[in-house]
């Protein structure tokens, strides 16, 4: 067996998020002791500037991503996994420039509803990542259709974002979710992408008529296929 690659994960953004896709990768990994898992190296700076509010007219955040990337290719990691969705309007450049493998979350989870020959996706995501089409884009390539939520429901999504980010996810955020979800399935969408890594923190499925795809564990599996070979 090969030795496994080192995985730099560019995380922070946010804090739950992050700690929530390492669990994840643990999960993904088919290991039957410590030595079987993945190497990992960890860069969680949650001083970066807004990625979403970046995108709408604020604070560009790659100097800090830079910073950190170039500090996990420092650090020996040869494969690069972001678990914000968001930021990958920035990251694939910067990783390109690093010389490290970028592991997308965003073409990680377009090939999975793809390959289920899934036509018509729900997508609950940042107003950031909305704007920058990173998800439109990405599924319109594969055939495709994205149905994004109105103005109201988007405003539900961004206030359970906030209260994942602040730790005060309430009832009321979760039954947001669930309705806009529902909305997103009476409008034709077979799945439900919980594109920001917050939203599956707030989100319960058992309350979507249709699956709900997580692309944090989507990213996971992915990461722990690439470093292990």
């Amino acid at each position: 067996m090969s030795a496994p690659r080192m995985v730099g994960v560019l995380g922070g953004m946010g804090p739950a998020a992050t700690v929530d896709f390492y669990g994840k990768l643990v999960e993904e990994t088919a290991a039957t002791c410590d030595q079987e898992h993945v190497p990992v190296v960890i860069w969680g700076n949650p001083r970066v500037p807004d990625r979403s509010l970046s995108l709408l007219g604020g604070e560009d955040p790659t100097p800090y991503l830079r910073r950190g990337i170039e500090a996990l290719k420092q650090a020996g990691c040869e494969v690069l996994a972001v678990p914000c969705n968001t930021a990958h309007a920035f990251v694939p450049r910067l990783a390109d420039v690093a010389g490290l493998e970028l592991v997308s979350i965003i073409e990680v989870t377009a090939d999975a509803l793809a390959a289920d020959g899934v036509r018509r996706a729900g997508v609950l995501a940042t107003t950031g990542t909305r704007q920058a089409g990173l998800y439109a884009d990405a599924l319109r390539q594969r055939g495709v259709t994205v149905i994004e939520p109105d103005e109201p429901g988007q405003r539900h999504v961004t206030a359970a974002i906030g209260a994942v980010k602040s730790g005060g996810v309430r009832p009321v955020h979760t039954r947001a979710l669930a309705e806009v979800s529902r909305s997103l399935a009476d409008r034709g969408a077979e799945r439900v992408v919980t594109a920001c890594t917050e939203l599956v923190l707030a989100l319960d499925s058992s309350r979507v008529p249709v699956p709900v795809l997580d692309p944090a564990r989507l990213l996971a599996r992915r990461v722990a296929a690439v470093a292990l070979g």
